[in-house]
């Protein structure tokens, strides 16, 4: 039996939101599966909450589906447009929830590791989502989107809706703050013990 290949593996992003928008539903299906795993990791990342990092991403895909038949080819590419739509989705509601404190929020489970790695893990998330929240907002999302998400820096620009030039500055200053913020508690957080990789 042989495997039937993705007819739209050589399609772009934005000629599949086209297509859909022109009337082709098989295609949502695709982009779906394209784009649903990276923005919901975004909102994952971000907000350190399944149910609401859900929600965003679902918030963000219907969005998508809404402006299809308005999108203007070759303004913006769909995942960049995608992302600056997450990372406002979930500023909106770390904004909200501020004064909910970051531990009252239940880290999702993961069987896969021991107790104790598990446990290793939270508190090392924990101690990065607490660090981060001390950051200015802009510097967060910055280093956030740098180096969780793994964009470049013009992909971040165009999300962010800033220069090159800032972004990188504001992802140095924030790795220097959290430098700062995470100092000494490296044997705390278990990272004398990691063996090297």
């Amino acid at each position: 039996m042989t495997a039937v290949s993705d007819p739209y593996a050589h399609t772009s992003d934005e000629a599949l939101l086209l297509a859909y928008a022109k009337g082709d539903p098989r295609v949502a299906e695709t982009l779906t599966l394209r784009l649903l795993p990276r923005i919901l990791a975004q909102a994952m990342r971000m907000l350190a909450d399944k149910t609401e990092a859900e929600d965003v991403a679902q918030d963000a895909m219907l969005r998508l589906w809404r402006i299809a038949p308005d999108w203007r080819q070759g303004e913006a590419q769909v995942t960049t447009w995608l992302y600056r739509v997450v990372a406002n989705l979930c500023t909106d509601r770390l904004r909200k929830r501020r004064h909910v404190a970051l531990d009252a929020v239940a880290e999702p489970p993961d069987s896969t590791p021991s107790v104790a790695a598990q446990m290793q893990t939270r508190a090392r998330l924990r101690a990065l989502s607490d660090a981060l929240a001390q950051l200015p907002e802009r510097q967060a999302q910055a280093v956030a989107l740098r180096h969780l998400e793994g964009l470049s820096n013009p992909q971040i620009a165009a999300i962010m809706d800033i220069s090159v030039t800032s972004v990188e500055s504001l992802t140095a200053r924030g790795k220097r703050a959290l430098a700062a913020i995470m100092a000494g508690r490296k044997a705390e957080l278990g990272y004398d013990n990691d063996e090297p990789t």
